[in-house]
């Protein structure tokens, strides 16, 4: 048997027998929880899909075919598979591997694949792109972990379905989250008469019969048709949608069972047009840790493999914010919680817990989960909405069309807004405070610190119209502020300097830090901190009298509140704008701070050397 350690390909893995393959697995099993124990990252859901991924790499060659993985937090398995083994320890690492799919990396990462949903529309285009090229090869998507409640996915299938031609796999990996069970023996027998060669040997023989009959055989070929699409619809029921879109359904099998995967994969290549696989498999599976509580080892930090993760909270921007929607919902019942299938990662679990009924998770479903809360503060209840920052990127036009034209009474709640590290690219939340700037009416606070959640809450859920409270994820020094001068949305520390730093949220430590070891250099520093950033209000007329500003943000620099800073006090010289630029990779979030020059020794070195 192949060593994985050093790449198995596709002609590896087809010699293998059934037994092997397991070993494999079991193998790759032990790497995956010895790995993510030291990095942190996705564990439970890749622990679902090592079956599955041996046998793509079985059936399908990434030479020739493309295999696109949904939400890639299900892809660890096969980046080790495909070559990347001995990089595996410097995943989510700066200058590491990435902990999704990123075509930069490899070429058999064929799409990126940090949001939901997005499979099928990608493999599609893939599929066209291919046949146009002449190339013959095969496209598979693999979607699940509750991907499949996105509506970008419903879109993808439908155009697929309409297509129909030949060569495109669509694979569900169902672990329980998003399809129900089946029920019943017949569902059972069905399964495993329907993916027989013999069914398909006799199914397509008949109706190549039937069509070649003279004057009965396609009445007759249609009245079977319907015949067994009122049984199956009958009998068989999660079938029929995907087959009434134009798919050809197997399944589902066991996704932890070679052999079956092997069968049904390679039926599933020989069927005309597109096809759904349909799989079951277990979320953790193999860690019994995991198993037990998928929803804590979805994703996490390092931990001991032994005592496996504790799961405590420890004090971060999340936990208050949570016990701040917990103290104002307990004292308004309108105040109600939506998210998008992330009640622990946004801290709703307590709310949950204490308001059911004032609880609604609709799903990997952003835009939706926009429109809804616009529908129910228009019919009189007062939404927060929580979302990661990557997330709401997914959702403007319903930000601006619903909530923002009739200024409906929403609240969002952007957690991981700025750098998150070790997710990387496609997960660093630092657009939101660009694209909220072009929407008319929105007001948008940006604690610094822990004790400011909750009065930013209490303020932004109070208001009329779309507002927000964006904060970092983890936590910030919680310092004393008794210095600073109150302007109103903004605060100000006058030490009597000529160099003037401004700033808000997360980042203001890391400033506060910079003033004070310039202090001691004799460089003398005030600081404007920003509570209010959107739209970032002039205050003060005193702003002339400083020599040189600087405006640092965690967020993008071009189009950003600096900008609006700017704007706003034209008549400040000497200016310098610091944020983000490009798009930041992963790494520690103070590893990304000092790229970007963010951090309390970069800010040291940029005041320095920008003299008046």
């Amino acid at each position: 048997m192949a060593d994985f350690s050093s790449g198995v390909t596709h002609s590896d893995i087809a010699k293998m027998t059934p037994a092997e393959k397991y070993g494999l697995c079991e193998k790759l099993r032990k790497a995956l929880i010895e790995g993510v124990s030291h990095t942190g990252g996705h564990l439970a859901s890749n622990l679902g899909t090592v079956e599955l991924t041996v046998e793509l790499l079985d059936v399908f060659d990434p030479s020739e075919d493309k295999i696109v993985w949904d939400v890639g937090h299900q892809s660890y398995v096969y980046k080790m598979l495909t070559g990347r083994a001995d990089r595996f320890p410097t995943l989510r690492k700066k200058g590491g591997i990435s902990g999704f799919p990123y075509p930069p990396e490899s070429d058999c990462d064929s799409f990126i694949g940090g949001h939901s949903g997005t499979s099928i529309s990608a493999a599609y285009g893939l599929f066209k792109a291919m046949r146009f090229e002449g190339k013959t090869g095969r496209v598979v998507a693999v979607i699940g972990d509750g991907s499949l409640g996105n509506g970008e996915a419903y879109e993808g299938l439908n155009n697929v379905g309409a297509d129909g031609e030949t060569g495109l796999i669509v694979i569900l990996n169902d672990n329980g989250m998003s399809i129900s069970r089946n029920v019943g023996r017949m569902a059972s027998y069905l399964t495993k008469i329907r993916n027989r060669k013999s069914y398909f040997d006799f199914k397509s023989g008949l109706a190549r019969f039937l069509n070649h009959l003279p004057l009965i055989g396609k009445p007759v070929l249609r009245f079977l048709t319907k015949i067994k699409f009122a049984f199956k619809y009958t009998i068989y029921r999660n079938s029929t949608m995907f087959e009434d879109l134009g798919f050809t359904y197997l399944g589902p099998v066991n996704g932890h069972s070679v052999e079956e995967l092997k069968e049904i994969l390679t039926r599933a290549e020989k069927i005309e047009g597109p096809v759904i696989v349909h799989i079951k498999t277990v979320k953790g599976k193999g860690y019994d840790k995991a198993e037990s509580d998928p929803s804590l080892y979805h994703g996490v930090g390092s931990f001991s493999v032994e005592n496996g993760a504790d799961g405590k909270q420890s004090k971060c921007f999340t936990s208050a914010f949570s016990e701040a929607l917990l103290d104002i919902a307990e004292k308004d019942d309108k105040i109600c919680a939506v998210t998008a299938a992330m009640e622990s990662g946004t801290g709703l679990s307590k709310f949950h817990e204490r308001f059911p009924e004032r609880f609604f998770d609709v799903g990997i479903a952003e835009e939706h989960a926009v429109t809804f809360s616009a529908g129910l503060a228009h019919g009189g209840m007062k939404p927060v909405l929580c979302l990661y920052s990557t997330f709401l990127q997914r959702s403007l036009d319903q930000l601006i069309h619903d909530c923002a034209i009739l200024k409906e009474n929403v609240t969002l709640a952007v957690d991981r807004a700025g750098l998150v590290g070790g997710d990387g690219v496609t997960h660093q939340g630092v657009f939101d405070t660009v694209f909220l700037k072009a929407v008319p009416g929105v007001k948008v606070w940006s604690p610094a610190s822990l004790s400011e959640v909750a009065p930013a809450l209490k303020a932004a859920a109070s208001e009329n119209g779309l507002t927000v409270v964006r904060y970092a994820k983890g936590g910030a020094p919680d310092r004393d502020r008794s210095d600073y001068k109150p302007l109103g949305l903004s605060r100000i520390l006058e030490r009597g300097g000529k160099t003037l730093l401004v700033t808000y949220g997360r980042e203001t430590a890391e400033v506060e830090k910079a003033a004070d070891a310039l202090l001691e250099k004799g460089v003398v520093c005030d600081i404007l901190k920003y509570d209010v950033i959107i739209p970032l209000v002039r205050e003060t007329e005193e702003l002339s009298r400083y020599d040189r500003v600087f405006f640092f943000e965690e967020a993008k620099r071009e189009g950003g509140v600096g900008e609006s800073f700017i704007a706003a006090y034209p008549e400040v010289k000497n200016f310098k704008h610091i944020g983000v630029e490009g798009f930041p990779t992963h790494g520690e979030v103070a590893e990304l701070l000092a790229d970007a020059g963010l951090d309390a020794a970069s800010i040291v070195k940029t005041v320095t050397e920008n003299e008046a």
